[in-house]
């Protein structure tokens, strides 16, 4: 079963990720990992803690000679801005001096409910952990499964289509093309005007001491048919896809297909019709389920979407309550994005890659990347009724 923990504090040392399940012979270089966090620090609208950080991956377990042993896979990301906070994060017993400490929550965090729950008096002890910094492993994590993925033929595709109220006409281009406009914007977004309009909102919005959301597409081309299961609820791969958006910060909400906009239609415009062709196999003309049906992908794109609420740090702060002398103060200000959507699409990639990979693991099996593709191989020929690319 593949799977993965991370640990660390937003200004703690290092963040850590253990990842579990990777079959052996897969080829993993650091600069591989190291480019897809980069990713995740750039977008238009990024705080100043990113140009601190310079996220580099240390491999310390798992991987011999740019390949993986089979083993548990140990990845580590140094936090640079840790050498800023070493008194006020420090382990040690009676070290820390008592700076730093915050106890006026920020409505939208989880700063109050996580104090609340833990008998915390600091803030700082709920926030160092539930900060989106966190997020930096998961990338990590992602991609290793991202990696074994591409041994299977399947690419990953995060895009931006909604920043506040500027929407995004998403082009019907090849993948790679899309890939191409998405790197040249600066909010990952394929669509040149709506990039534009939305880096103007992120202007006037950091002017105003405010914060934007919006929404981000995650496409998955050359997903085999036959993940997931219809046979119990937690098989389900829709249900485990938005699990895993949904557990990234700040993601409220999470469609697959045509979502939320399917619900108003008659079901003659929503159902997939169902074609076969010789040597192609089994074929839709449209893909309004977002390639999942019953669970289960039906070998169609996968398509999900995940809104993102406004960040809740605000520089013109909300009203709140203070922790310890419960009377009314302003919400504490942490340095802080006006709009991290952009970021979130590379994050949303990441865990959409890990989730897909442990399906196509439960699917196929093996131990090493050689049996678990030849797996792969064989039943791509039963399905198609011949040998696979016939």
């Amino acid at each position: 079963m593949l799977r993965y923990l991370t640990a660390g504090e937003s200004h703690g040392p290092a963040l850590t990720t253990i990842v579990e399940g990777l079959p052996a012979g897969l080829p993993i270089e650091a600069d591989y990992i190291n480019r897809h966090l980069s990713r995740r620090q750039q977008g238009y609208g990024r705080g100043r803690r990113m140009t601190i950080e310079q996220d580099r991956v240390r491999i310390l377990a798992g991987v011999r000679g740019g390949k993986t042993l089979g083993s548990p896979v140990c990845l580590q990301i140094e936090n640079r801005d840790w050498e800023n906070w070493a008194k006020t994060m420090d382990p040690r017993p009676g070290a820390y001096t008592g700076d730093h400490v915050v106890t006026r929550p920020r409505p939208g965090h989880a700063d109050l409910a996580g104090a609340l729950k833990y008998g915390h008096r600091d803030v700082r002890n709920v926030l160092e952990r539930a900060s989106a910094r966190e997020t930096a492993a998961r990338v990590a994590a992602g991609s290793l499964a991202r990696r074994l993925l591409e041994e299977m033929g399947v690419t990953i595709l995060g895009l931006v289509v909604r920043i506040g109220k500027v929407e995004a006409a998403i082009p019907d281009l090849p993948p790679d093309v899309l890939q191409a406009r998405a790197a040249e914007s600066r909010v990952m977004c394929p669509d040149a005007v709506a990039s534009l309009r939305m880096v103007e909102q992120i202007d006037r919005i950091r002017d105003e001491g405010d914060s934007l959301g919006g929404v981000f597409e995650i496409r998955a081309y050359g997903v085999p048919p036959g993940l997931g299961s219809y046979s119990q609820w937690d098989r389900r791969l829709d249900g485990r896809l938005a699990g895993a958006l949904m557990s990234i910060q700040a993601i409220k909400g999470v469609e697959v297909g045509l979502g939320f906009a399917g619900a108003a239609l008659p079901g003659s415009e929503v159902q997939d019709e169902i074609y076969h062709a010789d040597k192609r196999g089994f074929y839709r003309l449209t893909n309004r389920a977002g390639g999942i049906e019953g669970g289960v992908t039906n070998g169609e794109t996968i398509v999900v979407r995940a809104a993102m609420k406004p960040i809740p740090t605000l520089r013109r702060p909300l009203k709140s309550v203070d922790l310890l002398t419960r009377l009314p103060a302003e919400a504490a200000f942490e340095r802080s994005d006006i709009c991290a959507v952009p970021a979130a699409a590379v994050i949303g990639e990441a865990v959409v890659a890990f989730e897909l990979a442990r399906a196509c693991l439960e699917k196929f099996g093996g131990d090493s990347l050689e049996e678990f593709l030849d797996n792969y191989r064989r039943y791509l020929e039963r399905i198609n009724g011949g040998p696979a690319g016939d």
